[in-house]
């Protein structure tokens, strides 16, 4: 058992110390500049600050800050209680677990730190145009996708 949540751990982490770390740096490289055209017609670099969750959901909500806090606690419970049950002795299992909890860590020290969570990554495609998101955000999603794929093709 020990192993399983040292192996998710790490992962988390790894992600967490990223996610700071690239967001520290679009702080530091892009307040108050232009977006940065990394691919141009596709991705930018532009600094965005979201206290709302996903694609800006409940941003206008004056408690958001709160109820995003405790949901990102009963997400982080509720992985620990999979990671420490029989699904959580695989060890896909324990790489998603670390990647969602990672991203949800990353988002949540942005939100204790700031109130808000610092977003930089923007893609777009002619006038399809995504969210701008960050590092913590692409770590949810990838794992969560893995899970899901693990799930369906009953490896779990």
């Amino acid at each position: 058992m020990a192993r399983r949540l040292a192996r998710a751990l790490a992962t988390a982490l790894l992600v967490v110390g990223l996610d700071q770390l690239t967001k520290a740096m679009a702080v530091h490289y892009l307040a108050g500049r232009e977006p940065l055209a990394v691919i141009p017609g596709f991705c930018n670099l532009v600094l965005v600050y979201n206290r709302g969750a996903a694609f800006g959901t409940f941003a206008r909500w004056p408690h958001a800050h709160w109820l995003l806090i405790g949901l990102s606690l009963l997400a982080l419970a509720v992985m620990a209680w999979v990671l420490l049950g029989p699904p959580g002795r695989h060890r896909p299992v324990q790489l998603c677990l670390g990647l969602i909890c990672g991203g949800a860590l990353g988002n949540l020290v942005d939100r204790l730190r700031l109130e808000r969570v610092i977003d930089f990554i923007d893609l777009h495609a002619g006038s399809l145009h995504w969210p701008a998101f960050n590092l913590a955000d692409s770590a949810i999603t990838l794992g969560g996708l893995y899970l899901a794929l693990l799930l369906l093709r009953g490896k779990v």
